[in-house]
């Protein structure tokens, strides 16, 4: 397997991979992702060079983009809120592909991303809803920072997250 940053040549393997996600998702009563989220944020994580893809021949089988910012920042307890971090989004595994390991692969590989791009701490927000990811970040010696952010997703649809922290490179 290949782990590099995405292309926009990648971007309609991609969303396929995304959305098989999303039906298991939905299959299993989860839903915290839609037929517009992650898929509509895809290209413009590729443009600004954030997005990267675990590759098996010419295809995805697990993707992540590292964002500068994230929505929930600013509304959890995290354990020193001033030190650089980079914030894991949209990270996803084919379902060919679940369970066996790659998801902490992942989580790897954006840890040494993060740290060789200076960054004290790799942050993310995990779905309350979602008990395997919950699960997967502890198991990956994530710390639970404080609080709760609800993310408003529209009027009937609230996301409560939890924020999960681990340090990467002392400052």
């Amino acid at each position: 397997m290949i782990f590099r940053l995405a292309t926009l040549q990648d971007l309609p393997r991609l969303k396929d991979m995304y959305r098989r996600i999303i039906t298991y998702l939905d299959e299993v009563d989860m839903q915290i992702w839609d037929e517009h989220y992650p898929c509509e944020l895809l290209e413009g994580d590729v443009e600004k060079r954030q997005l990267y893809i675990m590759m098996q021949g010419d295809a995805p089988v697990a993707a992540f983009a590292l964002c500068e910012s994230s929505a929930g920042e600013n509304h959890v307890e995290w354990e020193d809120p001033d030190a650089s971090a980079l914030y894991l989004e949209r990270l996803g595994v084919d379902t060919a592909y679940m369970r066996n390991g790659l998801a902490s692969r992942m989580l790897q590989k954006a840890m040494e991303v993060t740290k060789e791009q200076g960054r004290e701490y790799l942050r993310l927000f995990a779905a309350i809803s979602n008990p395997p990811s919950l699960a997967l970040y502890r198991k990956n010696g994530f710390r639970q920072a404080g609080g709760v952010f609800d993310e408003v997703i529209d009027e009937n649809w609230i996301i409560s997250e939890y924020g999960f922290e681990i340090r990467v490179k002392e400052p």
